[in-house]
């Protein structure tokens, strides 16, 4: 190979990584409707905001540019989806962020689980994790569920602990559920394949960043589970009748660029039904 023939392919890797680079910077906003019974019948609105996979080693925006892309948008309740971080250095960065979600004033709060990244902190880091989420008005859940009352009507937010690390319990997830509307968070969102006997009415995942590097697939993600090799790696997605929706992510894991895929910020405005029929849930 002659020099001239190295060099140019030197600059040529060179400007795709850059490019790369330069990909994580472009944050996507994406806005969904989720309609759950005909246009005629009355319903409520629920504004979700789902911020998913932060990884704060690898995250190109800052907490204060996040706060001026979403500071206007209606927001009713925030879900966090999961791998926050995976180093306990990373935890004082963690703060600015909470912070934020703090000033975006949801209405019926902050909801988080776990990811496996967050899972690689163990002891006192992960606790140290835990109780800095707490410590900002966040409720974080490990396989439980809790009941909200809007405008009259039952919400139940489910908490799925992650499936990826197989801690997710489905059964304790959800015991005691009232009747209502079921929104499931989760980060792995394999677990909907283990959900046959579980009703949910929508539900929230990320774990995969839209693959973060397609060649043109992500081929790579065929070892995080079954959905990949069914081509589900990111956005709504329909499993068994029931809707489900995979996040790109906010940050990046590995290397911190992304090809064919963009960091986002999604915002669910789901129409609650005013008369919910509950499905029945086998355990």
């Amino acid at each position: 190979m002659n020099w001239f023939l190295f060099v140019m392919i030197l600059i040529l890797i060179t400007m795709g990584l850059y490019k790369a680079y330069k990909n994580t910077k472009q944050v996507a906003i994406n806005k969904l409707t989720i309609d759950e019974q005909p246009t005629d019948q009355p319903s409520v609105q629920l504004n979700v905001l789902q911020i998913s996979d932060l990884h704060l080693e690898n995250i190109s925006i800052t907490a204060e540019q996040l706060y001026e892309k979403i500071k206007h948008e209606p927001i009713d309740l925030i879900a966090l989806t999961g791998d926050f971080l995976d180093r306990k250095k990373s935890i004082p960065k963690l703060v600015p962020y909470l912070r934020v979600f703090n000033r975006l004033k949801p209405m019926y709060g902050t909801f988080a689980i776990y990811g496996n990244h967050d899972y690689v902190l163990r002891g006192e880091n992960f606790d140290k994790l835990d109780q800095t989420l707490k410590n900002h008005g966040i409720r974080t859940m490990q396989n439980e569920n809790v009941q909200l009352d809007i405008d009259g009507m039952n919400v139940n937010i489910i908490g799925i602990d992650d499936y990826s690390t197989s801690r997710s319990e489905f059964a304790q997830s959800y015991k005691g559920i009232s009747d209502g509307y079921k929104l499931v968070l989760t980060h792995d969102p394999n677990a909907v394949l283990d959900m046959k006997n579980y009703h949910f009415d929508y539900l929230l995942s990320g774990h995969f960043h839209g693959g973060q590097i397609l060649y043109p697939k992500a081929y790579h993600l065929v070892k995080m589970g079954k959905l990949p090799r069914m081509n589900m790696v990111k956005g709504l997605q329909t499993y068994d009748g029931k809707s489900f929706y995979i996040s790109e992510g906010l940050g990046q894991t590995g290397v911190n660029i992304r090809v064919g895929s963009r960091p986002e910020i999604t915002f669910h405005k789901l129409n609650i039904p005013a008369i919910t029929k509950t499905k029945q849930q086998v355990s």
